[in-house]
């Protein structure tokens, strides 16, 4: 039923606003200029011809395909097109990823009921709703580009990992990296972290139950009473009825270590001691990442096209952008008065150790922000992007503003680091934070689209909230998606310099 009430709350919204958006901006725009006749290209069985300016594979276009031939036969039967590129107009390619983001919020659903069984059903809808309205996803679900698409895949990826159907989860990591192909980044974190599980299934006299654990921090993590009876009664039916048994919960069973290199140091043994079960297992992701070095070492790079303006770089500060970034769109998790006073009890346990963390952080952070801050010319020349005002209005103000910024980036990524540790290993903490860096910092261009997969991931790790404060953050993402949208759709301007129309968008 939920299933049901998520797909039809986000096609309640999504289908009324991309006729919308189809009817005041009918012709491709933005990198949909390249995208839409390359799709129609492949519409018209042209499978040779490649545009050099697409720098991802063609994965988008055939799901396109795909896609419109599911409603040509009766197209056709009506005389509605005689053929079959006549459908593969720039609204229909669109409409892909209206699908795409009804999918999207399906598998966001199942994915919370699978990592946290004890949240309900409701609430899982609420959830899965709240990220169908995050900005920056919203506003791509009504134009022709690969991100809604990709997220798809990854989502789909993960389910099926935690399922442990690990043929199918590697299948699903193929078509991620036919979107993007820095969603390998994610294949390899979402397996290294599958195998660790299943090192937990392997050995489970090792194991104490996340539930025990969790009872230890239950000052960190406060639910209400509602909540905790939902969680408790989803915990004892999970133990008796999931096809997924003790293998997936908030937090995989494991051992309580010392320290995190104590707790590498399990893994690294019994990895060694269980390879053998642990490559057969885990082959399928071998395969994938065999097949992607060798496109590599094809393709002379990780780029398709225009190489030359995505040249990879050593971009550190793109890894702060993306703290704050998604702090700020996580608001009731990190900027709240008992959040700012829970971390300052925390740092004040052992005063020494986290001087020297906040010390480091800001320390690393200067570096990252002074010496590896980089302004791509698309960032400085093109003023149809929100980046480029938040860079020349923000960040570029004056001298100061980007070193004033550095708490600010230190406090998120402190403050992530501390919620995802409530309820995950320290390796899953590690693993997460060096594969968003590996996702982030290779890109010189500062584009908020790049941040929304792990921005999903981290939502879907968070603790829950209350009711309240999730009505709020869902009205205001409904604020901002409804101010892009007009901005986009009903505030033009023209450039001096080249005809045609521009529209502000992310």
């Amino acid at each position: 039923m939920g299933r049901l009430v998520v797909a039809a709350a986000v096609a309640a919204w999504a289908i009324p606003l991309a006729a919308l958006v189809n009817s005041v901006v009918p012709e491709p725009y933005m990198d949909e200029i390249f995208h839409v006749p390359q799709a129609q290209q492949y519409c018209r069985g042209d499978f040779l011809t490649w545009d050099p300016m697409i720098t991802t594979p063609p994965g988008l276009y055939y799901v396109s395909l795909a896609y419109v031939a599911s409603f040509f036969p009766v197209a056709w039967m009506f005389r509605l097109a005689e053929t079959f590129d006549v459908l593969c107009s720039t609204a229909a390619l669109r409409s892909t990823n209206v699908v795409m983001a009804i999918v999207c919020a399906v598998l966001f659903h199942d994915l919370l009921l699978c990592i946290r069984p004890g949240i309900g059903e409701r609430k899982a809808t609420t959830y899965a709703i709240l990220v169908a309205l995050y900005p920056v996803h919203w506003f791509f679900t009504f134009l022709y580009y690969t991100d809604v698409a990709s997220l798809a895949a990854v989502l789909a990826m993960y389910l099926f990992c935690l399922k442990k159907q690990f043929w199918i989860s590697a299948m699903f990591g193929v078509f991620s990296i036919l979107f993007r192909q820095t969603n390998v980044i994610w294949i390899i974190f979402f397996a290294a972290n599958g195998a660790i599980s299943y090192l937990q299934d392997l050995y489970p006299k090792d194991n104490v139950s996340h539930e025990n654990i969790e009872a230890t921090r239950q000052p960190n993590n406060v639910v209400s009473g509602r909540d905790s009876k939902t969680a408790s009664q989803g915990l004892r039916k999970r133990r008796i009825n999931s096809p997924v048994s003790k293998k997936v919960v908030v937090s995989e069973s494991s051992k309580v270590y010392n320290s995190l290199a104590e707790e590498v140091w399990d893994i690294c043994l019994k990895l060694w001691n269980s390879k053998c079960d642990v490559l057969i297992a885990f082959a399928p992701f071998a395969f994938v990442m065999v097949a992607f070095v060798a496109f590599i070492i094809w393709n002379g790079g990780i780029v398709l096209g225009a190489k030359e303006a995505h040249v990879v770089s050593p971009h550190l500060a793109q890894f702060m952008y993306f703290s704050l970034v998604s702090a700020t769109a996580l608001l009731p998790w990190h900027f709240t008065p008992s959040r700012v006073l829970e971390l300052f009890h925390l740092f004040g346990k052992n005063k020494t150790c986290s001087l020297l963390a906040i010390l480091m952080g800001l320390g690393l952070s200067f570096i990252a922000v002074h010496f590896f801050s980089i302004a791509h010319p698309y960032l400085l020349a093109d003023n149809r992007h929100y980046t480029f005002y938040i860079w020349r209005k923000v960040i570029q103000v004056n001298w100061m503003m980007k070193y004033m910024l550095i708490p600010l980036y230190v406090y998120s990524w402190f403050s992530t680091m501390n919620i995802l540790g409530k309820s995950q290993t320290r390796v899953w903490v590690l693993s997460f934070v060096l594969s968003v860096a590996l996702v982030l910092v290779p890109a010189p261009l500062v584009e908020f689209r790049y941040y929304t997969i792990p921005f999903v991931i981290l939502v879907l790790h968070f603790p829950v909230i209350g009711n309240g404060k999730l009505l709020a953050l869902g009205l205001l993402y409904a604020a901002v998606d409804l101010f892009t949208l007009v901005m986009f759709l009903f505030r033009p301007f023209h450039w001096e310099h080249e005809p045609g129309t521009q529209r502000f968008m992310w």
